[in-house]
């Protein structure tokens, strides 16, 4: 998988905040109207447009109107998209321990491929 890093960034930004997490979790569960956020949130309305905004830039919401009302919805794509990118990261760490694993595992004296051999030297 091909991650574009500039998306990546966007979306561990978004994630890294408790309140953007929280709103995430919130649009899982229903559709909450911006003002209805605000309610339950000890900081202005701007401040959780904001937030909603780093969320959408991330595409792990969407907005829609609904009369005088915009609506916060998780849009299933963009959760999809951040579970691959936590995917991706976990194979390469994987892919790290396994090798650091195997280099512990080789008996002491032995050289890697790269290393010059002492009959070599």
């Amino acid at each position: 998988m091909v991650v574009d890093e500039e998306a990546a960034d966007r979306l561990f930004h978004a994630l890294a905040d408790t309140t953007r997490r929280d709103i995430l979790r919130r649009s899982i569960e229903g559709e909450p109207s911006v003002s209805r956020l605000a309610e339950l949130y000890p900081m202005s309305f701007a401040a959780v447009q904001k937030h909603v905004a780093v969320l959408e830039r991330a595409g792990l919401v969407t907005k829609t109107r609904h009369g005088r009302e915009q609506r916060v919805r998780t849009d299933p794509d963009g959760v999809r998209r951040a579970r691959q990118a936590l995917d991706h990261l976990e194979a390469l760490w994987r892919g790290r321990v396994d090798r650091m694993v195997d280099l512990l595992a080789e008996p002491a004296g032995t050289s890697g491929p790269d290393e010059p051999k002492e009959t070599d030297r």
